[in-house]
């Protein structure tokens, strides 16, 4: 009889956790996708990320400010011409003026006896035209050498740009892999999520079965049900946290927001004998030390410039000229058709013997400035030296940790699968079976945990010595 109501009740909690089981199944299901490799994702970057580009961008300012044409060096050339027209028309009059003849005799109208006048002038559509053009060239042969010193200036202003481009880029790889190794410790999470939602589910079918032949109570099936379910919220949530992290990944890599991808989960670390020669190599490699000295260059190139103005400058300019002058015959000229041409060199010298004093002014301003961007430097140097022994301390223990959590790892395996044995054979309660297989989980996300802090430590270690961008990742 007691048989007889087994078999009548357990089918419904069998069907109940089928259900349940597929259901979830079909809700974690997950199709096809692309493999995005670490070099893929790093190409993708240099060539997509908004700020690498916006850094390019002003890389290309600075190649543009220090070419030829921006130095100073090219003479000077101008162009003018100019035109005027004009057109008069005009009537000269002659008052108390007669007309004479011969030798000076006043001619007189025979019909009334009077002197005949001398008639009025008309001058219509007199047209005057005049035109000119001209080409004016000026070079300076010397200033001081302030022109040098600037153009000098502007080449290490692009070598700076070119290093401020370079940190963005480290900075932007750093992103990019504190991204993509938080995508990959999730997959592997929900890797092990799944394998202990495997385990689970089969702890809850062995169960199912043993309460149903009498041979566990049913403390052990609704332990089974209760963790499978939690086991499947754990990787729900997982599951969820993994669809958002790739989609922080998308936007570095300015794609698709929902672009779905599998990564890389393998890490390799450098040698500790290269990594000892890359700290060795760091004050030449680092990009914080290379700008800090490109800009006491930039400085000492800035106080040599402002000392130009204490020589004289000396330049010389040329001419080339055309002019035309067209104008109408009138009553007294017969008009003009002139055109002339000109040409003319000339030399200049100028030096500003006092300008009241502020060009001592400007030397002083940047021989200070100068000063304390040595400053700056020295303690740019101490600040880097310290945060490369830092670097190195924290990847090194990083890296222990990661391998004792492999050691771990293997530790809580053996101990899992010897109480999973134990457990089939009766030897221990679902609950302690249950804290074997927590203790498993615990260690493998752990060790997931630690193996990505230590890849993400190294990395940073490599970014100070300068040889981010030169190793594999």
């Amino acid at each position: 009889m007691h048989n007889l109501k087994k078999s009548n009740i357990m089918p419904i909690h069998i069907s109940k956790s089928i259900t349940l089981i597929l259901l979830f199944t079909g809700f974690l299901g997950i199709s096809q996708t692309a493999f995005l490799s670490k070099e893929e994702a790093v190409k993708q970057t240099l060539e997509n990320n908004l700020g690498i580009k916006v850094a390019n961008n002003n890389v290309a300012i600075a190649d543009n400010n220090q070419g030829i044409l921006n130095s100073g060096y090219l003479p000077t050339v101008t162009g003018q011409a100019g035109a005027n027209y004009n057109r008069d028309d005009s009537t000269i009059e002659f008052p108390g003026q007669f007309l004479t003849e011969g030798e000076g005799a006043i001619l007189v109208d025979e019909s009334t006896g009077n002197p005949i006048a001398r008639p009025d002038v008309e001058i219509n559509k007199a047209e005057a035209q005049r035109y000119n053009a001209s080409v004016n060239v000026n070079y300076t042969l010397f200033d001081g050498f302030g022109r040098y010193y600037n153009y000098k200036r502007l080449q290490e202003e692009y070598n700076l740009s070119s290093l401020q481009a370079r940190e963005t880029i480290e900075n932007t790889i750093i992103q990019l892999f504190s991204v993509y190794y938080e995508v990959a410790r999730i997959s592997e999470n929900v890797g092990v999520l799944e394998e202990t939602f495997a385990n689970t589910k089969n702890r809850l079918t062995r169960a199912e079965y043993g309460f149903e032949y009498g041979q566990v109570n049913k403390l052990d099936v609704l332990n089974a049900q209760v963790d499978l379910v939690n086991d499947s919220i754990n990787l729900m949530t997982e599951r969820q946290l993994l669809e958002n992290t790739q989609r922080d990944l998308n936007i570095i890599l300015n794609q698709e927001i929902e672009s779905q991808f599998n990564v890389d989960t393998t890490a390799v670390f450098v040698s500790p004998i290269e990594l000892e020669n890359f700290v060795g190599d760091a004050p030449n490699n680092n990009v914080r030390l290379l700008q800090a000295k490109s800009n006491m260059t930039i400085n000492d190139y800035t106080v040599k410039n402002a000392k130009s103005v204490f020589l004289p400058t000396i330049g010389l300019t040329g001419s080339y000229g055309w002019n035309l002058n067209q104008s109408a015959a009138s009553a007294f000229f017969p008009g003009t058709n002139n055109t002339t041409f000109s040409f003319g060199l000339g030399a200049n010298l100028t030096w500003n013997l006092f300008d009241g004093g502020s060009g001592i002014t400007q030397v002083k301003n940047a021989r200070l400035l100068l000063d304390s961007q040595d400053q700056l430097q020295q303690q740019l140097v101490l600040e880097v030296t310290r945060d490369i022994a830092n670097a190195k301390g924290n990847y090194e223990n990083r890296l222990k940790v990661f391998r004792l959590q492999e050691q771990n790892v293997l530790t809580a395996t053996n101990n899992f699968d010897r109480s999973n044995e134990r457990y089939k054979l009766g030897q221990i309660t679902s609950v302690e079976l249950r804290q074997a297989q927590i203790n498993l989980l615990n260690a493998q996300t752990s060790k997931n945990l630690a193996k990505y802090n230590a890849k993400l430590a190294e990395l940073q270690l490599l970014q100070l010595t300068g040889q981010l961008l030169n190793v594999s990742y």
